[in-house]
């Protein structure tokens, strides 16, 4: 018995296809058209949604540059020890800390500057700065 051969397909003729089936055309004639099964039309489209053009890439060794998109990680991104998760936990915590400081001293701050802005005296004369009260107790 002869056995059947398999059709490979580019990128461009599935991107092609699938565009004009996204664009409203009936996938049954279209799919006849192009001598293919309307479930591989629509295999395409979901591999499409899930991965961009290149999830359309035909059957073979995959590439080295694959992105995580549900892919084996690249040797080149090796993924966070212990250590390094440890590490990165410790700096976020020093790094709230010092924020809490700095929101600390920024209400020290606005609290003084209310109290010296209520204490200010005007002036007598036109364009004198106001004056505040003596230091000396």
């Amino acid at each position: 018995m002869a056995k059947a051969k398999t059709r490979v397909f580019s990128r461009a003729f599935k991107v092609a296809a699938l565009n004009r089936m996204l664009a409203g055309e009936n996938v049954s004639a279209l799919a006849r058209e192009l001598s293919l099964r309307r479930k591989l039309l629509y295999e395409w489209r979901d591999a499409l949604r899930g991965g961009g053009p290149e999830a359309l890439r035909s059957p073979g060794r995959p590439r080295t540059t694959a992105v995580a998109s549900g892919r084996k990680p690249v040797a080149s991104e090796p993924a966070p020890t212990a250590m390094e998760l440890a590490a990165a936990r410790q700096r976020i915590a020093e790094l709230e800390r010092k924020v809490g400081q700095q929101q600390l001293d920024l209400d020290f701050f606005k609290r003084a500057l209310r109290q010296v802005g209520t204490s200010r005296q005007p002036s007598n004369r036109r364009g004198a700065p106001a004056s505040t009260p003596s230091s000396r107790r």
